[in-house]
This record gives structure tokens, sequence and C-alpha cells, in this order.
């Protein structure tokens, strides 16, 4: 297989735009930016410059002009103004879509603000959705995270599925043994965290499910919560403000919650997975899910949707619950605490999936991706 020249848009990872917080699209955007070049690719990052100024580009080369103008020309003047990079292959890790003098790979990680636009922040959300589906008809392939995202786009996007390739996404190997700047037994301490915990992971926002989550711990006998906290690891994100209320309020009466709003660093969110008892993450849509399968890579016994790409995601290795039913998720959360057989049914069950969850396994698929349209 000859070595393909990839621009690699990286804006999503650049330190000013995330300060220091990756979502999903960004640990994905990371992860390809380090095993690409291990599938054979040379990769060469670019990030769009800011509209109005702003701190400089750490990640990648500067594009020639910010994605507003880009787009703004490419709508007037499609057949004219197309964006040039020194690669082969262009590949958007996010919604940054314009036309190119070489192929564009898109990567649509799901039809969430189309589908469910009331989990999205409002505002210019026709414009935007406009935006997306008008840039997932510039690529000239487009990457999904799950077959089950592979129907959202289908109807939502209206892409054709023929240009659509699954590549699952996942974690590196060995991700839970990797050392750390400082001991678990200091993260634990500066976070106030005893183990045995049940943990959630990702942003504070109405699809993630967290209040159910809350909701589903606070029915748990007693006992079981005297003796396990209920961790809640993401920034504030849209729409949150009631439940952030509601944490404050549970926190006021002695329940033992913990709300981890600026963990940021990888190594102590290593420690944080390795210090559960139980992983919940009961969400209501999700392209993909990449905690589920750090969870599993950490060997912690995990609750989860029984919709969206979550089942395909878990292949059985966790216990699949109704996200609408607290007292579902609830049931689980205990049974998982209770039940030793199970427990380490799930444990087992997860690490093996997460072995067949790499990002150098993605990264394979995707150079496989790009020879493929390269070819045609």
């Amino acid at each position: 297989m000859s070595s393909v020249r990839v621009g690699l848009g990286t804006t999503m990872i650049e330190p000013a735009l995330t300060k220091g917080r990756l979502d999903g699209i960004g640990v994905y955007t990371q992860a390809l930016l380090r095993h690409l070049p291990e599938a054979g690719c040379e990769v060469l990052p670019y990030s769009y410059p800011p509209l109005r100024g702003g701190a400089p580009l750490e990640v990648g080369r500067p594009m020639r002009r910010p994605f507003e103008l880009q787009t703004a020309l490419d709508l007037a003047t499609p057949r004219f103004v197309r964006q040039k990079v020194d690669a082969d292959i262009f590949h958007v890790t996010d919604y940054r879509v314009v036309r190119m003098r070489c192929p564009v790979v898109a990567t649509l990680h799901d039809a969430l603000p189309i589908k469910y636009p009331q989990w999205c922040n409002p505002k210019l959300r026709a414009l935007k959705n406009w935006l997306q589906v008008k840039a997932a008809r510039k690529a000239q392939h487009i990457i999904a995270p799950s077959h089950f995202a592979v129907a959202e786009l289908v109807e939502c996007f209206g892409v054709d599925e023929r240009r659509i390739s699954v590549v699952h996404q996942g974690v590196d190997a060995g991700w839970a043994e990797a050392p750390g700047q400082i001991p678990m037994t200091v993260t634990m301490q500066m976070n106030k965290l005893q183990p045995g915990y049940f943990l959630f992971v990702g942003t504070l926002q109405p699809r993630k499910n967290v209040e159910r989550v809350l909701e589903a711990y606070l029915a748990l006998p007693k006992e079981v919560r005297r003796e396990r906290q209920l961790v809640i690891v993401g920034a504030p994100g849209w729409r949150c403000e009631e439940l952030v209320a509601k944490i404050e309020a549970a926190q006021e009466k002695r329940e033992r919650v913990r709300w981890l709003s600026k963990l940021t660093r990888p190594d102590q969110l290593r420690h944080v997975y390795a210090g559960a008892g139980v992983f919940v993450f009961p969400s209501l849509y999700e392209g993909f899910g990449i905690p589920l399968v750090e969870a599993f890579s950490a060997g912690v016994p995990a609750v989860t949707s029984n919709t969206s790409s979550l089942p395909e995601v878990s292949q059985g290795a966790a216990l699949e619950v109704d996200p609408l039913s607290v007292a579902d998720i609830s049931s689980a959360m205990l049974t998982l605490v209770e039940d030793q057989f199970l427990r380490r049914r799930c444990i087992d069950a997860g690490r093996a999936r997460a072995a067949q969850l790499t990002w150098a396994h993605t990264a394979q698929r995707t150079a496989a991706v790009y020879q493929s349209v390269l070819s045609n």
C-alpha cells in the first residue's frame, strides 16, 4: 500500500478552542493524528484560523481563510473557489466541510442536530443544520462511527449509503494501564473520591441523560448510597442549569454526589475510571459512545442504553436498559453491586470488547477508506 498524504482537520483540538477539554470529536481527531502514521499515512494537520484574531494555532498549519469566510465563498461561487492544501486527500472530522482541490472524506458522527434539535443549542440552529446538510454533500466519501449512524445520515442528510463506510472508534490498547504524571492515590485524594463509586463521564447536556442517572442513584437503598458515591465527570453544557441545581440540592442534603467539572487531564481520567465500581452511561442518543469503551478497557462493569448506537458498541458486554426508565437504571446499578457473578461476566466481556475497538484499528480502516477513494 503506497503512502497517502492526508490533510487532517485539527481545529477541534486546538488548545485555544478546547481550553484543555476534548469532546468525543476531539478525542477522535487526536487519535487519528497519533495513529494514522502507523497505518502508512503522512499526516499534515490543518486548522482554521479564528475569524476575529485570538490565540495563535498550535496544532495545525493555518488554512488560508477562516471557516466562516471560506464557507461564504464556497456557497457564493461553488465552481470557482476551492480550498487548496498540500495533500492527496483531506479528512474533516467535524462539520467544517468545504470544497477542496483534492478529494474530501468527512466523518459525520451522528444526525443529532437535525433529528433532535431540542437537545441542541437553539442559537442559529436552522442555519447550522442547513449548512451541515450542504456540507455533507460536498464530501466525496463519508465515514460513520457505527451502523446505527449510517441510517441516521441517510435519513437526515440525504447521503447516498454507497458513499458511507463504517469505521468504529475506540480506545488505545493498554489505555487503562498507561502511566500517569501523578499517582492514582493523589487523584483520589485531590477529588475526595472513595473507590467503588458509580461513575458517569460526559458533558452535562440533555441527551446524556445525567438527570435520570442522578435520580436512579437517589432511588438506591440508603445503605448502598452510604457506601458508594455517585461521581459525575463532565463540563457544563447547554441547558444543564436544572441538572446542576439538582446536583447541588443533593449535596446540600449530604448525599454522596461528587461533580468533577474541571477534570481534563487524561491520566487523572484514567484514575477515575479505575476507581469506579460501576459505570453508568444510559445516554439517549450516541453516534458511538467512546466513554463506554473506556470503561470496558478499565475493567469497570457498565450500565448503558438499549437505544441508538450503544447496543452495537456494547455487543452484550454491558447491562442494557431503557434510558427513559429511572427504575430500570437504578435496578441495573444495584444488580452490578450485588451480583458478583454478573459483575465478573461484564468485566471480562467488556475487556474483550475493548480489545476489538482500538484506535490503531480505527486508523487502519480509515487509511483503507483513503485508498479506496483515491483509486476510484
